[in-house]
This record gives C-alpha cells, sequence and structure tokens, in this order.
C-alpha cells in the first residue's frame, strides 16, 4: 500500500479534475448529458484509479490501475480536442489542458517504470 497524499502524480490529477469541471461548467447546457459528463468522468477516473491501485496489495495491482488511469488521460485529451473544435473552449485553454495531460502522463509512466524497477 501507498500514501496517496504523498504522490505528486495523484495530486496533480485532483488539480486537473477540478480545474476540467470548472472548465465543463460553462459548456452549452445541452451538453449536459454529453460531452460535459464524459469529460468530467474522465478526469475524476484518473486520480480514483491512481487511488485506487495504490490501496491495492500488490505492486502488480498498482500498476494495473495506473494503466487505467493513463487509458482515462489519453480519453480525456481526445475529449478536450473535440470540445476546442466544437468552440466550446478556446486554443489556449485546451493547449494549456492539454500539457497538463501530457505532464500527468509522462508522471505515471515514471511512476510504473519505478514500481517495475523496484525490488520490494
Amino acid at each position: 500500500m501507498h500514501n496517496i497524499k504523498e504522490l505528486k502524480v495523484w495530486s496533480k490529477a485532483i488539480d486537473l479534475a477540478i480545474r476540467i469541471y470548472e472548465i465543463s461548467a460553462q459548456f452549452p447546457s445541452d451538453e449536459r448529458f454529453g460531452l460535459t459528463s464524459q469529460v468530467r468522468r474522465c478526469a475524476v477516473s484518473i486520480s480514483s484509479n491512481i487511488s485506487e491501485g495504490a490501496g491495492r496489495n500488490t505492486k502488480g495491482e498498482f500498476i494495473q490501475f495506473l494503466g487505467i488511469a493513463n487509458g482515462s488521460s489519453y480519453e480525456l485529451q481526445t475529449q478536450i480536442v473535440i470540445a476546442e473544435k466544437l468552440g466550446f473552449i478556446d486554443s489556449n485553454l485546451s493547449s494549456e489542458i492539454l500539457k497538463i495531460i501530457d505532464e500527468l502522463q509522462k508522471m505515471n509512466y515514471k511512476l510504473q517504470k519505478s514500481l517495475m524497477n523496484s525490488n520490494h
């Protein structure tokens, strides 16, 4: 078991989820059950899977949940591009969010590699 409060990737994922909620609140109201719901679920899924994996009993399970979190980050990336193309967010905001997602993906990958290479 790992202390999630010590994991920078988890903290960054929480911050991203909050930012996504703020941004998606500005999406058109008819998107409430569409893209708004999708981006929010993906953003929450990233930090949730990191924490679920951290609470599991084995390193392998943790790595597996980090992989799921990474998949959610790629899904969110796609949805942000779609939101920009639909005119729900401007290109500057899209670039900002995509940069944060990219940083999260790199942190996640490094954590996975670290877990794979550790002997305990």
